[in-house]
């Protein structure tokens, strides 16, 4: 049995398997309204949390199967999936350091990609199931202490923790990759590393008002952070300068209904040096810059924890040494359609992936589409049924036009 099957046989055991031994957790274990699928332990997870430490176990499985393709006939599936340890520590009330928080994340990634071993997705530049990638391993990916000043205006960050989790941030509820998560560490991913990824690192914010503030940071670049057997180095030895991002972002709520949006606008400059790509013989430095825009436009009868949410991503990359100079996503997404299902979600999205002129291989553009319909199982389990279809494969006018089926859950224990 390969290692992807055997992946998918585990994710799928871990929610029947789990049934059998309901009776020797808390009695509110599996039970729908509760965060955690084992429970609140009798009570001590609750008392844990309050005491300032609180535990976390999640875990994300991802399937995709090849359903139709202009060329390709042989058709395939593929599983992977990612464990999440995590600890959040409240150093306030641990060790009474006024407005003091930890982090600490170990992540376990199995499986295999479709997008890897499909002949139909050869050369695919987004992936099918965004779960996978950066090796199937264990890794540090968070490791950081935060402290906040001037009456919580000023928050100061570091540690090892990744570009994705405080700039050019997005949601992962898609399963396509060119609609999850931070963008530019897609497309800049020789130097801008995303989860699980970390790396030595500091972040300051400073909150200009409420709903408005501006932050910058420093990133280690390291590409030895990306090697399978150093996912917990701590070491700088392999450092090659930084990877530095400035955004700025308005969280507004707006309308009476006080609908919630998100709006960033950020650049970032690496002091290491890259190959240009017309003159490989020569240096130059990586830089960009992205937008991002989510607003919820509806509240569904009043209630704004349902409605619409429409988002729109963008990125620019220079023309001297990034693959991809720009991309684009856009979608909506549909909390609580349904009165029987007010949780739920049906979203749609569309994302075109354009390559950089000055490579002359003869590669334009890529699009990449989702449909998903987000059951919510259970406040701990949430399963997602999805179609995709990516166009022009790796970027090639007469490439493959392909329809890919997924399932995507994700479940906290």
């Amino acid at each position: 049995m390969n290692k992807s099957r055997s992946s998918l046989y585990f994710g799928v055991s871990i929610l029947t398997l789990s049934c059998c031994f309901q009776n020797v957790y808390a009695a509110n274990a599996f039970d729908a309204r509760n965060p955690w699928m084992l429970g609140d332990w009798n009570g001590q997870r609750t008392a844990l949390q309050q005491q300032g430490y609180d535990f976390s176990l999640g875990y994300t499985g991802e399937m995709a199967t090849l359903l139709d393709a202009k060329h390709a006939s042989s058709h395939g599936t593929e599983y992977a999936d990612q464990f999440t340890f995590g600890a959040h520590l409240d150093l306030e009330k641990i060790l009474g350091w006024r407005d003091t928080e930890a982090q600490l994340t170990v992540t376990q990634r199995n499986g295999r990609s479709l997008s890897q071993t499909s002949d139909a997705l050869s050369g695919h530049l987004s992936s099918a199931q965004e779960v996978w990638g950066r090796g199937q391993t264990w890794r540090l990916t968070d490791f950081w202490i935060k402290k906040k000043f001037l009456d919580q205006k000023l928050d100061i960050k570091a540690g090892r923790f990744g570009e994705g989790e405080d700039f050019n941030s997005f949601d992962c509820d898609f399963q396509n990759l060119a609609l999850c998560g931070s963008q530019v560490g897609n497309w800049v991913g020789d130097q801008w590393y995303n989860w699980p990824v970390s790396q030595w690192a500091a972040r300051v914010k400073y909150s200009v008002t409420p709903e408005v503030y501006v932050q910058a940071g420093a990133y280690e670049y390291n590409p030895e952070n990306l090697e399978r057997s150093k996912g917990f180095n701590l070491s700088t030895d392999g450092s090659h300068g930084a990877v530095i991002p400035a955004e700025a972002v308005w969280t507004p709520k707006l309308g009476a209904a006080k609908l919630p949006g998100e709006y960033r606008a950020g650049y970032y400059y690496s002091t290491a040096d890259a190959q240009q790509i017309r003159h490989p013989q020569r240096s130059a430095h990586k830089q960009g810059g992205w937008l991002v825009l989510k607003q919820q436009l509806t509240a569904h009868k009043g209630d704004a924890s349902r409605g619409l949410t429409a988002f729109i991503n963008a990125t620019v990359h220079d023309a001297d040494t990034n693959a991809v100079s720009d991309m684009q996503n856009a979608g909506v997404v549909y909390t609580g359609l349904m009165d029987a299902r007010p949780q739920d979600q049906i979203a749609a999205g569309f994302a075109r992936i354009n390559m950089n002129d000055e490579l002359n291989d003869g590669r334009s553009r890529e699009y990449d589409a989702e449909v998903y319909y987000g059951i919510h199982a259970a406040d701990w389990l949430s399963i997602r049924p999805n179609v995709q279809y990516i166009r022009h494969v790796g970027a090639y006018k007469n490439g493959e036009n392909a329809w890919v089926g997924g399932i995507k859950f994700q479940t906290a224990f």
